[in-house]
């Protein structure tokens, strides 16, 4: 505890580093952090922001046990098969300590079977199907998993909107988007809610009019569509332009600034799951408030989001895991993050759990007027 508030105290102070405090160990050349997140392709936004919380992190926390910290950033092009060679690539070329990475589920599936064959310690950042850490020894993550975000999905559409038809129109071939719709129909139909359809797209189609007129027919009062931003915006101006009026609600894939400006006036009323940060928070915890402040120093005209918050989080877990551990070695990390309870962290308390989950509530975000309002945070029933 005298490290975590320490932590705090140094967060607090503009200008400070993080690390030299502890000088356990003379220089024996730096530890080496692995990055494998999407740069370009489809996720590309999502892990740039990702990555630059992650830099922002390490200029705040450069040394750890006196060494410095090296990140090796390895761009994994949302690939499944890249995502893979990139994490061969930071084991056996680059010899990384511990990774972080990576956003989106699918390509953390792959990353991740690399990473358990090499021992290698690995930290998601917004992967968040189940099977991402499921039977894994050195997979672990700091966000939570789809069971709970679609879970919270389903309790926030039926306890607090009262709605009791849902109807969902899923990507399948996209993990993501197939585990989501799942969790988020058992949870929804448990909770006494109807499923009145389960429509399907592709990856990359931009027409979606026979899904969306089928749904018109059927007049489910929401809609849940776990979609990326740009297919996610671009499913809600055809649904707006052929006169729907059910609700449309997504997940954390949505939390995008793009979601406003590829959907303009189609958004309004559109819901979708977070992580719980929000820039505009007015009870954001010193851990937020500290993060926040940090970010606008480095990007005075970028907001962050979640995903920068994650990818801060990410890292700092990590050098919490190896304060802690007292050793940069990889086994002993993984030992140490599986340890971590109720670290404070720009989003909140964070415990890792038996099964290397995070655990934490689910934000709730509405667009009004064209703005992203932070309405609420959910826990599941």
């Amino acid at each position: 505890m005298k490290f975590r508030s320490s932590i705090l105290a140094l967060l607090a102070c503009a200008g400070i580093a993080f690390g030299g405090t502890t000088a356990m160990a003379a220089d024996k050349g730096p530890i080496k952090v692995g990055v494998y997140l999407p740069l370009t392709g489809q996720n590309a936004f999502g892990g740039q922001l990702e990555v630059d919380g992650v830099r922002l992190a390490k200029e705040q926390m450069p040394k750890v046990l006196g060494r410095d910290i090296e990140l090796v950033v390895v761009d994994n092009k949302s690939d499944k098969v890249e995502a893979g060679n990139a994490v061969k690539r930071l084991i056996e070329r680059d010899h990384v300590n511990v990774i972080i990475g990576t956003y989106g589920s699918s390509l953390a599936m792959a990353g991740g079977e690399v990473a358990e064959k090499a021992k290698v310690p690995a930290v998601g950042t917004s992967c968040t199907n189940p099977l991402v850490t499921m039977g894994k020894k050195y997979y672990f993550r700091v966000c939570y998993i789809d069971p709970w975000q679609g879970a919270a999905a389903a309790t926030y559409v039926h306890d607090n909107l009262k709605m009791k038809k849902a109807a969902i129109l899923m990507d399948m071939t996209n993990d993501y988007a197939v585990g989501l719709s799942a969790f988020f129909e058992k949870s929804f139909k448990k909770l006494g809610g109807e499923m009145v359809a389960k429509l399907k797209y592709s990856s990359g189609d931009q027409d979606f009019t026979a899904q969306l007129t089928e749904l018109i027919k059927l007049k489910p009062d929401v809609v849940f569509m776990p979609a990326y931003f740009a297919e996610g915006a671009i499913i809600m101006k055809q649904a707006r332009e052929l006169g729907a009026t059910f609700r449309l609600m997504g997940a954390d894939a949505m939390d995008n600034p793009d979601t406003v400006k590829i959907g303009g006036k189609a958004v309004e009323g559109f819901l979708h799951t977070t992580f719980p940060y929000d820039v505009k928070k007015t009870d954001m915890t010193p851990e937020a408030k500290a993060f926040t402040e940090a970010w606008y120093k480095a990007h005075p005209k970028q907001d962050p989001n979640v995903n920068a918050a994650l990818g801060y989080n990410a890292f700092y877990v990590i050098y919490d895991a190896i304060e802690r551990a007292g050793s940069a070695d990889p086994q002993a990390i993984a030992d140490a993050l599986a340890k971590t309870k109720d670290l404070p962290t720009a989003l909140g308390k964070l415990t890792i759990n038996a099964t290397h989950d995070a655990e934490m509530p689910v934000g709730i975000i509405e667009y009004r007027n064209g703005e992203r309002v932070y309405v609420t945070e959910v826990s599941p029933k």
